[in-house]
This record gives structure tokens, C-alpha cells and sequence, in this order.
């Protein structure tokens, strides 16, 4: 059972960490998508140049062992990015297969890496 959730882990894990790291460095290099994804939802352009940077820096606390509240953080970081584009392309009536199957899938990756991480990259509790 544990070699099964770990390779679950580690696939749903590369699957998220691969999809948020290349779209971070889209929005680094302010990219001709990533503008023209982000401007018809409202959002200025500047903000891809914080949400790349962010990504980025999440998928390294994700994949580098060690620091297990900082691997929750960005976690939840990803979640509310995710589920927040979904909200956005959903509120502006942008229902391209794009504009939402990406968020869902992205977010389903998530939870799952999350859920199926292995012991030592979960923050146990005094309690236990």
C-alpha cells in the first residue's frame, strides 16, 4: 500500500509542479498567452510577473525535501490560485475548454499530490 500512494504521489505531483512551472515562466516572460488570458478577466499584466514568480518558488518548496509548513503553504497557495482562475474565467463568462479544464485538472493534481504525500512531508501533530 505505502509504494502505491507513493508512486500516486509522485505522479500527480510531477503532473502539477511540471503544468505550474511552466506557466510561471510563461508569466515571467509576460508571454502573448499569458496576457492574453489574464486581460480580458480584469487582471493588470503586471500581476503575471507575481503569480510566475510565486509558482515558482512553490514548486521548489513542494519538490525540496525538509521545510513541511512551508510545503503546506504552497500547497494552499496553489489551491487558491487554481480554484481563483476558475472562479475568474467562470465570472467574466470565459468558458473556453482552456479557461476551465486547466484550473480543474491543475487543482484535482493538487489535492491529490497533497493528499497522497508521503509521512515525511506531512506536519504531524503533538497529539498524535
Amino acid at each position: 500500500m505505502e509504494k502505491r500512494n507513493k508512486i500516486i504521489y509522485w505522479i500527480f505531483t510531477i503532473l502539477f509542479t511540471l503544468g505550474m512551472l511552466g506557466s510561471g515562466i510563461q508569466q515571467l516572460l509576460r508571454t502573448k498567452e499569458m496576457v492574453d488570458l489574464i486581460t480580458p478577466l480584469g487582471y493588470p499584466v503586471y500581476f503575471l510577473t507575481i503569480l510566475g514568480t510565486w509558482k515558482i518558488l512553490g514548486v521548489v518548496a513542494v519538490l525540496v525535501p525538509g521545510f513541511k509548513l512551508l510545503k503546506e503553504w504552497a500547497y494552499a497557495g496553489f489551491f487558491f490560485v487554481m480554484t481563483g482562475a476558475l472562479i475568474s474565467h467562470l465570472a467574466c463568462s470565459d468558458y473556453a475548454i482552456k479557461a476551465i479544464l486547466g484550473p480543474v485538472f491543475q487543482t484535482i493534481f493538487i489535492l491529490l499530490s497533497w493528499y497522497f504525500r508521503p509521512a515525511d512531508r506531512k506536519i504531524t501533530s503533538i497529539n498524535q
